[in-house]
């Protein structure tokens, strides 16, 4: 889980909630959800395991909040950035695109959480981060239109998914090239497949 920058691009400190959750999602991408106790999350925070329960009822209430948590992230940063492009559809796909690639790097075990543990969520949160999902996707959807209008529908969605699906590659990758190597190329890669659906001519 990233920290959240201040209007002055200084870091604000994560508050015990926000630590609670970045060791579980940690743990639980590397061991499976029923393969982490309640007492090795607290232990990871320096607090004991039913002190956790002052944050969060159990471990089904940290894999949602991560997983419908995410995926809100991801839309209001999306959103965001669609009020700061000024209209321009390639500058917001470009701003898109750094902002997955951001996800994709920082918050590796949330891709391996929602890839794995999906489904492990009441039905009410499974259909909340489904929800914003779509929405996430008929976002980038609108904006590959704007900037290729010759693309059929299906095919800028299928562009989209299609993208995702490289840039959530990166739990698989590791960092070979470092965190700097690996944004360029991720960005470079990214920029291409879109630019090979602009090639198609619809």
């Amino acid at each position: 889980m990233t920290t959240t920058p201040t209007p002055t691009g200084r870091t604000d400190a994560p508050t015990r909630r926000q630590q609670i959750l970045k060791e579980a999602a940690r743990l639980f991408a590397e061991r499976g959800f029923h393969g982490v106790g309640v007492d090795e999350i607290g232990a990871a925070v320096g607090i004991s395991g039913p002190g956790l329960y002052r944050h969060f009822p159990g471990k089904d209430a940290m894999l949602a909040e991560l997983l419908v948590g995410i995926s809100e992230r991801l839309l209001d940063g999306g959103r965001l950035r669609v009020a700061e492009a000024d209209g321009d559809p390639r500058v917001l796909l470009g701003s898109l695109i750094d902002g997955h690639i951001d996800f994709a790097l920082d918050d590796r075990p949330l891709i391996t959480l929602h890839d794995r543990e999906l489904d492990r969520l009441k039905d009410e949160d499974r259909k909340r981060v489904r929800q914003l999902q779509r929405q996430y996707v008929e976002l980038w959807v609108t904006v590959v239109r704007d900037l290729y209008p010759a693309a059929a529908e299906p095919e800028a969605r299928a562009s989209v998914h299609a993208v995702f699906g490289l840039l959530n590659s990166t739990p698989h990758l590791g960092a070979p090239l470092g965190r700097t190597g690996m944004e360029n190329l991720l960005r470079s890669l990214a920029h291409g497949a879109f630019g090979a659906l602009g090639s198609t001519g619809g």
